[in-house]
């Protein structure tokens, strides 16, 4: 019986996650970028964030299906126990629980490292089209995240304009947080 297996992104990882991520960038307001980046960016963004954050990757039968990660929210340092995530899962392997165990992982790991917030910014329209469903915010809802902010025609693609929706999650108690490294 073959296993999902969740490990650490690698730069190397890079042309399989952009293969994932350019579905994102080129057919859906998933994701505001206008080009896919290149292989090259991609690898640069791994190890930019994974120097500070969680970046993870799910795996069957030694084939990436999704990807994770936290980033920081804001530079400055009273920022430094919240942290936003994305996430993305391949489309052909959507509702498999690939996403919720990679949550799941990125949320422990995130914890463990003193992170006790974590944002998710997900483009949102009222009425579902051919570029966006209500896919992501129900999947968050679902994994415990609520929604905190919604900010109404603040991204542009395909020629129409898209809401962004803040949503968080707590995961540990902000008193009792240790100091980040």
């Amino acid at each position: 019986m073959s296993r999902f297996v969740i490990r650490e992104a690698q730069p190397d990882d890079a042309v399989r996650l952009l293969e994932i991520y350019s579905y994102y960038v080129s057919d859906t307001a998933v994701s505001f970028e206008y080009e896919v980046p290149t292989v090259e960016d991609f690898k640069e963004r791994i190890i930019k964030i994974s120097a500070q954050y969680p970046y993870i990757v799910c795996e069957k039968e030694n084939m990436i299906m999704g990807y994770a990660y936290a980033s920081a929210y804001g530079t400055r340092k009273a920022y430094s126990w919240t942290a936003m995530t994305s996430i993305y899962i391949d489309k052909d392997f959507r509702r498999q629980g690939v996403g919720a165990m990679l949550y799941k992982e990125l949320e422990k790991r995130a914890e463990d490292q003193g992170i006790v917030n974590l944002l998710a910014g997900i483009a949102f329209c009222e009425n579902e089209d051919k570029y966006l469903t209500h896919d992501s915010v129900n999947f968050h809802l679902k994994e415990g995240y609520e929604e905190v902010a919604h900010m109404k025609t603040v991204g542009k693609k395909f020629d129409r304009w898209y809401d962004l929706l803040w949503m968080q999650k707590k995961l540990g108690d902000p008193v009792a947080a240790s100091v980040i490294q």
